[in-house]
């Protein structure tokens, strides 16, 4: 399974032809398994601008799997990613990107993302990331 990040979703649903939108529209048409988190469904929701794309969107992205947050476990995982990183002298802007990350490295599923944090903290942490073009 492959978890494809806000960034890369973003920039699909806006048409733009990035070296990331290429591998996310490959793993898809190949049938590779493609999934999304919790964290990456809400921020994807969020974003459109009426009710209507916002159902539209939403019976779209329920036709992938979604990795869920697991109760506290998942988000002890995140704050110590993000405290492994600093440790590191790595900075990761936000919190959810460690929300994002840890169902990723709990079920060691690669993440597709077009975001330099995530792979600032793949540098330090068990997190992997999936290459863009593969």
């Amino acid at each position: 399974m492959i978890v494809v990040d806000t960034s890369v979703w973003i920039d699909l649903l806006r048409g733009r032809a990035t070296p990331a939108v290429a591998t996310c529209v490959s793993l898809i048409e190949r049938g590779d398994p493609v999934a999304l988190t919790d964290i990456v469904y809400a921020e994807l929701l969020q974003g459109v601008r009426d009710e209507h794309q916002a159902a539209v969107l939403d019976e779209r992205l329920r036709a992938f799997p979604i990795l869920r947050l697991e109760a506290l476990g998942d988000h002890a995982l995140a704050a110590r990613l993000c405290r492994t990183a600093r440790r590191s002298g790595v900075t990761i802007r936000k919190t959810l990107d460690c929300l994002i990350a840890a169902p990723c490295v709990r079920t060691g599923a690669p993440l597709l993302h077009a975001d330099a944090d995530f792979d600032r903290l793949a540098s330090c942490t068990e997190l992997r990331i999936h290459p863009i073009g593969a």
